[in-house]
């Protein structure tokens, strides 16, 4: 039986996102509902009361918790291009500071998934340098968002620290007064800023932790890194890497350009060659160095974040392959190809 190399297709798997969304939503309205009930009453108490600086406090914070916990929940965790020509018998190895990597193969996306990369199975999506799904949100947790990440969950515990203060605050100034409206609302606020702050604290110091060690969660449950982790430089460079490092290029941007639009026949159009790198050294390589990817330049990449699947081009000429497409966008990347009698089949370019 031959074996017909052809553009590999995701599997189509409906994920439902409604249901996991009310959650996230949930969590929104009742930030809000007990930010306005601490706002309204034992806030306007202490400021009322000579305590300026309770509502100068709390409110930066909460603005901060706000729209950290937004942009969370709307942000690329480092969502990796579905679809390639690898083949998925074929074997990459890659070695990072002395220790060998197998790329291992994602049926669902259909390609190699670099080191620290992981299938989500509630996103279906493969995420680079995965952490782990945070359902508070309902996103992944990756190489892009993670420093969102923990500025949610620093300014959560400020936030909640200076409210449950304000609130006994206010408590005690009035133990003397009969139980009234003030009293019963400042409890509600209390209960749930109690609780939240433990767990939270817990969550900051395990993300403390795994930052300076450079070990994601994932990694841990799985047992992924025994013995010598090599992505581990050092306390002081794991944080510069997490917090100040560049992110560099999304790649579902530079995946674009593994597709190609399909015409009113079905004859995918050819698409334009992605764009050079810029540095001077990578238009003329030394002689007897193996070919790179286009637009690719080794070594520029941010040191310590994950490294995506290498982008592969497809051949361009006459023969093209004829392709039947497929719902929703008009691209070929979702496509199978079809050869024709007659025509040789694509295969895939062999990178280093």
């Amino acid at each position: 039986m031959s074996h017909t190399k052809g553009l590999q297709s995701p599997p189509l798997t409906p994920v439902s996102w409604f249901l996991p969304s009310l959650f996230p939503a949930f969590n929104v309205v009742l930030l809000v509902t007990f930010s306005g009930l601490f706002f309204a009453f034992p806030c306007r108490w202490l400021a009322q009361s000579g305590g300026w600086v309770v509502p100068a406090v709390t409110g930066p914070l909460f603005v901060l918790t706000f729209f950290s916990l937004i942009s969370l929940n709307f942000s690329d965790p480092g969502t990796l291009h579905q679809g390639s020509l690898e083949d998925p018998m074929m074997v990459h190895v890659v070695w990072v500071n002395r220790r060998a990597f197998r790329l291992r193969w994602c049926p669902r996306c259909c390609f190699h998934r670099p080191p620290r990369t992981h299938h989500c199975p509630w996103c279906n999506i493969c995420v680079e340098d995965f952490d782990h799904h945070c359902k508070w949100v309902n996103n992944c947790v990756g190489h892009r968002n993670f420093r969102a990440f923990l500025l949610l969950v620093v300014s959560l515990c400020l936030y909640s620290s200076t409210v449950l203060a304000a609130s006994l605050v206010f408590l005690v100034r009035n133990s003397h007064l009969p139980f009234n409206l003030d009293k019963a609302m400042a409890l509600v606020v209390v209960i749930p800023s109690a609780g939240f702050l433990v767990p939270l604290l817990v969550l900051l110091v395990s993300q403390v932790l795994s930052v300076s060690t450079a070990e994601h969660s994932y990694e841990g449950q799985c047992r992924d890194l025994q013995g010598y982790n090599p992505f581990n430089q050092g306390c002081a460079r794991n944080w510069y890497l997490t917090l100040c490092a560049p992110l560099g290029p999304r790649y579902m941007s530079d995946a674009v350009w593994l597709q190609r639009p399909v015409g009113p026949e079905g004859v995918p159009t050819p698409a334009p060659r992605p764009p050079p790198c810029p540095c001077a050294h990578c238009h003329l390589p030394p002689p007897g160095t193996p070919p790179q990817p286009l637009g690719h330049c080794p070594g520029k990449g941010p040191p310590g974040g994950g490294e995506a699947a290498t982008l592969q081009e497809l051949p361009t000429g006459p023969t093209w392959p004829r392709m039947q497409e497929t719902p929703g966008p008009a691209l070929a990347s979702r496509a199978r190809f079809h050869p024709q009698q007659g025509q040789e089949h694509l295969h895939p370019l062999v990178t280093t």
